[in-house]
């Protein structure tokens, strides 16, 4: 793991003073060639972003509401990338990571012996709370498709074969509606009586044991891993994936009872939404919390920049134009790594979120509970036929298991640097590192014990979505805060910036007061 970024306060994670270090100080590529050979930070959160909020949220919110909310995932996508990268160039002039700038923000603060904490920080891990929500149905939805792939028990694979017969059922019904010919009404029939008195309400264990498996494996991997192997792992499982499912986006508009029309897209880019009813609005809002960059995301995506070495590179802060130079360099990288990733997963998230309205909804399936990856790989179906869960079941795979990964592998560096921050503990290198792997250890087992007690991906990770919309709200406080008491002219990027953070901030309060009203009593009460 690389070094540590120290803290204004000369503290690396309150352990290494900053006179022991030796930034390793380089200067920033000029040219775009050079600029793209180092960028990596975003390819490790769009690797992390993908699986539960494109993959799960965005579709499961098509699948409920139709094509209404696709000007908002797009917003949504677009917008906080302001947030995220502001908070990354803080990350980068201060050498300090995300929780240490949050937490000498002004506010109420907690102090209990040596914990020391300022409200921010203290809302940001009650929130990380659901956070073991989201990845246990993630971890959940890589055993569901493993299940399906590798059946463990007897029980499973005749389970497998009864709910693949059901789902080719409901995708013949909606073609014998458009063209009910001879052929397809005896298709229907032969698998009709093939599932006809089968038990569906007992589910079998694989999924669960599966989803052990891969924690385990997880654990392994994280204790072993580092940024490097990240980095690539990110982005060979969600390219590939991602580039299916575009085909079979496109390939799907040339089957009219399944096409996206004109007409979808119009009422998807209006402001029809509004007039929905406050069960889909809630669903939308929660979903705008996972999607692209999530609250998560937001504070962890620094941690990525510090650990690729932008901080580190930019040197020592000095008061010359060389520091100054370097600093500005190093922003631009850090910028377009930000600004290339939001394109790679905002067209990812269309994606998804059109798949979900076009087939999903049009069926009448909901992608939940233990049925999840299954009911999500119909959208699959009309395109590839029998070979749709096998293809469905490769991409999901990777892309459920690199955000599984990735999200447990930046949660490690989040928990280790809560620990050191709050001043629980004091870390150097070695003892960082000690408490990285620790975390690793154990984080992705207990995202299984969740799934465990609650199998249902689905809901977990809109539930986790939105408190992370509602994290926002404090995330963009910080944000104008730090640009405003903290920000050098030099260094920033003028007034079409600064408009557009506040736009981010109002929105989030918006969306953090609508969801505080309408779902926090429905959830708690």
């Amino acid at each position: 793991m690389a070094h540590p970024q120290p803290g204004a306060n000369g503290q690396v994670g309150g352990g290494l003073a900053l006179s022991e270090l030796e930034p390793e100080v380089r200067q920033p590529p000029d040219k775009i060639a050079g600029i793209l050979r180092m960028l990596g930070p975003g390819l490790i959160m769009a690797g992390g972003i993908v699986g539960s909020g494109e993959l799960i949220a965005a579709t499961h919110t098509g699948a409920k509401a139709g094509f209404i909310f696709l000007g908002l995932i797009i917003f949504g996508c677009v917008i906080k990338c302001f947030t995220q990268v502001e908070m990354a160039r803080h990350a980068i002039v201060k050498g300090e990571t995300t929780l240490g700038l949050l937490n000498r923000l002004p506010g109420p603060r907690l102090k209990w012996g040596r914990f020391k904490s300022n409200w921010i920080v203290m809302f940001w891990a009650f929130t990380m709370i659901f956070g073991f929500g989201q990845l246990g149905g993630i971890v959940g939805g890589v055993g569901q498709a493993m299940a399906i792939a590798m059946p463990i028990t007897e029980k499973g694979g005749r389970y497998n074969e009864a709910a693949s017969a059901r789902a080719k059922i409901q995708v013949l019904d909606q073609q014998i509606e458009a063209d009910a010919t001879t052929e397809l009404i005896g298709q229907r029939d032969v698998l009709a009586k093939s599932i006809d008195g089968f038990d569906f309400n007992t589910k079998p264990v694989d999924d669960r044991v599966w989803a052990l498996i891969l924690a385990l494996l997880t654990a392994v991997m994280l204790v072993r891993g580092g940024f490097g192997f990240i980095e690539a792992f990110a982005a060979i499982l969600v390219g590939a994936f991602t580039l299916v499912t575009i085909v079979n986006l496109f390939v799907l508009q040339t089957q009219p009872e399944w096409a996206v029309r004109a007409a979808d897209l119009k009422a998807g880019l209006g402001l029809g939404f509004l007039s929905s009813g406050s069960e889909k609005i809630g669903l939308a809002l929660a979903t705008f919390g996972i999607i692209g960059v999530g609250a998560a995301e937001i504070v962890a995506y620094p941690y990525w920049c510090l650990e690729k070495g932008y901080g580190r590179w930019t040197g020592k802060r000095k008061e010359n134009e060389d520091w100054f130079a370097r600093a500005r360099g190093w922003i631009r990288v850090m910028q377009w790594d930000a600004w290339l990733s939001m394109v790679v997963y905002t067209f990812c998230t269309v994606v998804f979120y059109l798949l979900g309205a076009a087939v999903l909804g049009r069926l009448g399936l909901l992608p939940e509970k233990q049925d999840l990856i299954r009911t999500l790989s119909v959208m699959y179906t009309p395109v590839f036929g029998g070979y749709a869960v096998g293809v469905f079941l490769m991409g999901a795979v990777a892309v459920l298991f690199s955000t599984f990964f990735i999200s447990n592998a930046t949660k490690c560096r989040l928990y280790t640097d809560f620990v050191a921050v709050s001043g629980l503990v004091k870390l150097d290198d070695a003892r960082r590192e000690q408490w990285v792997r620790g975390f690793g250890a154990a984080l992705p087992l207990i995202c299984v014990l969740v799934y465990v007690v609650w199998p249902n991906p689905g809901k977990l990770v809109v539930i986790s979505g939105m408190f992370q919309s509602l994290l926002l709200v404090p995330l963009g406080f910080a944000v104008l805060w730090l640009r405003y008491r903290e920000g050098e002219a030099c260094l920033q990027s003028g007034r079409a910036w600064d408009v557009m953070l506040w736009i981010s901030f109002i929105s989030f309060v918006g969306i953090g007061l609508y969801l505080a009203i309408t779902k926090l009593g429905k959830i708690f009460g």
